[in-house]
């Protein structure tokens, strides 16, 4: 872990880098209360929302292993409210904040536990937030149940919601998504450790440094799932800055609001450690649906294929010619390459972009791979 001093953790965490499409300052951690800051970010301005609420867990009095040694649970002020009525309140004007900060686009998933997600469920459909899907995140090495009253508590849930029922152009990748999942579409269950070993981070005396801190991993499978590089990416509870770190190696943007300062410090020196992935590791799979649509036509134009330029299937036997409007012909017939491939074979259809090619350099390539140089083209353009 990078050594940076608490004074000077405290100065970046104030001295922003300003953004070019926001207008408000990013890759930097804001201090103070959550909806405070909020209401100082420009409306419609964040791509994706990670939220790691306080969970109000309500504990009764102090728990013991059964050697009486004491857990080290979450009882910190931040986690403590006087009733229901007081965290579903605090619970609304976050929610309220976050939804006017998120871009028609965007999404924000939420994490808790049983004793509050429920309540955040509620609240996010009150606010016509539109639920997308609960997932499921399984432990693979919970804490036990010490007092053996209940079940293991082995999992907490997710929630993923788009910021109104309307919103269809919501970002999720699902083609990385299943491609990662070994060509399977990935469900709504994820199994991950909990934080332990080397990525738990420790204060000088050997403490956890957050009582609360998630696993990286999960954070990056939120990420690439509903996020583009470059996104910008808001954590309205930083704590230890796992979003922060996670999204600078996966280059996204990030803004965190955190309040504690020790927290900020922590995060301010983990964040500073971490080394960005190069542009080849982070473009993201995506379906040929997905693509801009590329007419046989733009080739021509191009001066990839000229007028005249023979085609031929891979091995030789069928042929046809380019004209200078973007048809071709073959056998005193002209038309698409769909329909003329289609039609020297004997077929009632045909992938023209697979099944003609072409001779360049000394070899036969499918004409489908000078389509994906203009799709290269386009995207450097846009």
């Amino acid at each position: 872990m990078a050594s940076v001093t608490a004074s000077a953790a405290r100065a970046r965490a104030t001295s922003a880098k300003p953004s070019s499409t926001t207008g408000f300052p990013i890759n930097t951690i804001l201090k103070g209360d959550c909806v405070a800051a909020l209401e100082k970010l420009p409306s419609q301005s964040v791509d994706l929302i990670f939220a790691d609420p306080p969970y109000n867990l309500q504990l009764g009095g102090d728990l013991h292993r059964p050697d009486q040694s004491k857990v080290d649970a979450v009882d910190d002020h931040w986690d403590q409210f006087a009733s229901f009525e007081a965290y579903d309140a605090f619970t609304r004007a976050w929610l309220l904040a976050c939804r006017r900060v998120l871009k028609p686009t965007g999404s924000i998933w939420v994490i808790g536990s049983y004793h509050n997600i429920f309540r955040v469920g509620a609240t996010l459909q009150d606010l016509n937030f539109w639920i997308l899907n609960d997932v499921v995140w399984r432990k693979t090495n919970p804490m036990p149940n010490f007092r053996g009253r209940r079940f293991q508590n082995a999992h907490e849930t997710l929630i993923w919601a788009s910021r109104d029922p309307e919103a269809k152009s919501y970002t999720f990748n699902y083609d990385a998504m299943k491609a990662a999942n070994d060509d399977v579409q990935m469900r709504s269950d994820w199994l991950f450790p909990i934080c332990s070993g080397g990525e738990r981070i420790k204060d000088e005396d050997g403490r956890k440094a957050h009582p609360t801190q998630k696993p990286e991993a999960l954070l990056a499978r939120i990420m690439m799932a509903s996020s583009r590089p470059g996104d910008l990416v808001l954590d309205p509870f930083f704590g230890s800055g796992t979003t922060g770190a996670v999204a600078k190696r996966l280059g996204r943007n990030y803004v965190g609001i955190e309040r504690e300062q020790s927290y900020i410090d922590v995060a301010e020196r983990r964040i500073a450690a971490v080394e960005p992935l190069g542009k080849a590791e982070l473009t993201i799979v995506s379906s040929k649906r997905a693509e801009p649509r590329v007419a046989f036509s733009a080739l021509v134009e191009s001066g990839l294929i000229l007028p005249g330029t023979v085609l031929t299937d891979q091995r030789g036997k069928f042929s046809a010619i380019v004209r200078a409007d973007g048809t071709v012909t073959s056998g005193g017939e002209a038309g698409s390459i769909h329909r003329i491939g289609a039609k020297v074979q004997g077929f009632e259809a045909c992938n023209g972009w697979t099944f003609w090619h072409v001779r360049r350099e000394g070899r036969l390539d499918p004409i489908d791979a000078l389509r994906r140089i203009v799709r290269d083209q386009m995207a450097i353009a846009g």
